[in-house]
């Protein structure tokens, strides 16, 4: 194993920050996805989405605000598409809305409600909810700049549970180029650099789609939607090749991300991560947060997160789970856990990121992890936002009173969102909900 590099002794931030309203105090155990930050035009423009659907664009130095937008959902994602001027946003709620936003103005350019594919909620609880997972964006083979999107719904009746998916290529205006649909849970999605494979990542398979990972071909244009005044629905886009760990139960795939003509993939289904070369061929795979037997249990926690870039391979894992129950005293070795491996599969460096991670930012050799509670812990000292060189792990450490559920990194501005939280067993509110910002230049 490498040496840990000790980020904790690094230099701080100073982060500016704003208010943003209210929102339910976090307890011990994680919560859900339910803000979302963005920033864009090379780190002048940050964008905020919180639970009560409010869209929030800031100059990125003096945090005032440029423009606000009501979402029809929780807004739980942003993006941008750099050259149409517009901030999209992915909605979780009744109608699971991604919507179009003009950057300078917030005026809404479109609005597509996936609940039209995916279904409407059965149950009126928020797991049950349309929910716009991922977005994407970039510049497909033909040069045309493309929006990618994945939208799920789950429901539940007595022992039957059933995912319903699918997966978009919209146009800048929103016309949609094509869908992919499946029973399977989408979780993540990655554009490689040429703009001609879509890696999808499904994490959860329980009905016919049993394969965690499928690779589209993301430029070959179907029919465009009947919805969006084209003719009929196209089945999605053109099926490359798929990929799975291969193990049992419906866990699959936690997280996928394109480097060149490779793909790295962290395995929920084995705890494993792996580097993948085209048509799915195995270049190397390790150990990441694998069963392991401690005090006569056995341990193990989800590789959550993976990026990779120019040869380096990073994957973050999050908390311990017990096998044989709900509840452990123990943690495993290798819970919230950063490591780094070279285009050969061999750990560079690793370390500790303390606490769980809701979603890893990346942005060229930065790598950016907003850290939430360590629940089986409760030390408050793991509410940060912490940063790493890709290359040699050196970074830095911005501690909040809060937790941060959400960052993002870009051209040197780095932004991050505090959830206040109250462990069950101290009662004392910590934090509050806030958009925190500074620089890293």
């Amino acid at each position: 194993m490498a040496e840990p590099v000790d980020t904790e002794r690094e230099g701080a931030l100073e982060f500016r920050s704003v208010p943003l309203g209210e929102i339910e105090t976090a307890r011990s155990r994680h919560m859900w996805t339910r803000s979302a930050v963005h920033v864009a035009e090379s780190g002048s423009l940050v964008v905020t989405g919180t639970w009560d659907g409010t869209v929030t664009a800031r100059d990125a130095d003096s945090l005032e605000t440029r423009w606000t937008a009501d979402h029809p959902d929780h807004a739980v994602g942003i993006e941008s598409l750099e050259g149409s001027e517009t901030i999209v946003v992915a909605g979780r709620g009744e109608t699971g809305t991604i919507a179009a936003y003009d950057a300078e103005t917030g005026d809404r350019r479109w609005r597509y409600d996936t609940v039209e594919d995916v279904g409407e909620a059965v149950k009126d609880t928020v797991f049950y909810l349309p929910y716009v997972v991922a977005l994407e964006t970039g510049v497909d083979a033909d040069g045309n700049e493309r929006l990618y999107a994945a939208a799920r719904r789950y429901e539940r009746d007595g022992e039957t549970r059933q995912w319903h998916s699918t997966v978009y290529a919209f146009d800048p205006d929103g016309t949609v180029r094509w869908s992919y649909e499946t029973d399977a849970s989408p979780i993540a999605l990655d554009l490689d650099a040429d703009g001609e494979r879509l890696a999808v990542g499904y994490n959860r398979c329980m009905g016919d789609h049993d394969t965690g990972l499928v690779v589209l071909e993301a430029g070959s244009a179907t029919t465009e939607s009947s919805r969006n005044g084209g003719g009929e629905t196209a089945e999605g886009g053109d099926l490359a090749w798929t990929w799975d760990p291969g193990t049992e139960g419906d866990r699959r795939v936690g997280d996928v991300s394109f480097d060149g003509d490779s793909i790295a993939v962290s395995s929920h289904g084995d705890k494993r991560g792996y580097l993948l070369g085209p048509g799915g061929a195995e270049r190397w795979r390790v150990d990441l947060a694998v069963e392991t037997k401690i005090d006569g249990e056995t341990l193990y926690a989800y590789p959550n997160h993976v990026t990779a870039d120019d040869g380096r391979v990073a994957f973050v894992t999050g908390n311990t789970y017990a096998v044989e129950s709900r509840e452990t005293e123990s943690r495993h070795p290798n819970e919230h856990r950063v490591a780094t491996f070279d285009a050969d599969g061999a750990l560079v460096w690793d370390d500790e990121v303390r606490g769980f991670v809701h979603g890893l930012a990346a942005d060229g050799d930065r790598l950016v992890a907003p850290c939430a509670q360590n629940f089986r812990v409760r030390d408050p000292d793991t509410h940060a936002v912490r940063w790493f060189d890709r290359e040699s792990g050196a970074g830095g450490c911005e501690r909040l009173d809060g937790i941060a559920t959400a960052a993002a990194v870009d051209g040197g501005t780095v932004a991050a969102i505090e959830e206040p939280v109250a462990y069950h067993d101290e009662g004392t509110t910590r934090g509050e909900y806030a958009l925190r910002v500074g620089s890293l230049e």
